[in-house]
């Protein structure tokens, strides 16, 4: 009684396979989701991401993640481009000091006049 089952031809043994949404995970990456946050969503160890990651493309998982990130920066860039160009002038005000230079500065001059007087009193005991 001490024996084990022979797994059946179809039935599969080690840990299961995790199957990626290539899709799904670059656009994970394109919104600036963490290594956690992605193994979080397909529900496995960040070690498979990075594994699967290797697998797939031949990259380390930041390399990959750089480059789909980088798509999402460019995304959301021009969102913010069309917005600011269609009237959003607190967007257009912080994209200028983003990208133009633009600041605050209140630039003001004030000018203070010193004026002493000096008098004699007559009462001083110095001048006796």
């Amino acid at each position: 009684m001490g024996r084990h089952k022979k797994p059946l031809p179809h039935e599969k043994r080690g840990p299961k396979v995790i199957d990626l949404n290539w899709e799904e995970f670059d656009k994970l990456c394109g919104i600036q989701c963490t290594l956690k946050e992605i193994s979080s969503w397909f529900d496995c160890s960040e070690d498979t991401i990075e594994r699967r990651v290797k697998e797939y493309s031949g990259l380390k998982f930041a390399d990959y993640y750089a480059q789909k990130r980088g798509k999402g920066l460019i995304s959301l860039r021009r969102k913010q481009y069309e917005v600011a160009m269609s009237g959003d002038k607190t967007l257009l005000i912080w994209l200028g000091k983003q990208y133009l230079g633009q600041s605050d500065k209140i630039e003001s001059q004030e000018t203070y006049e010193l004026v002493t007087e000096f008098t004699k009193d007559e009462t001083s005991s110095s001048d006796k």
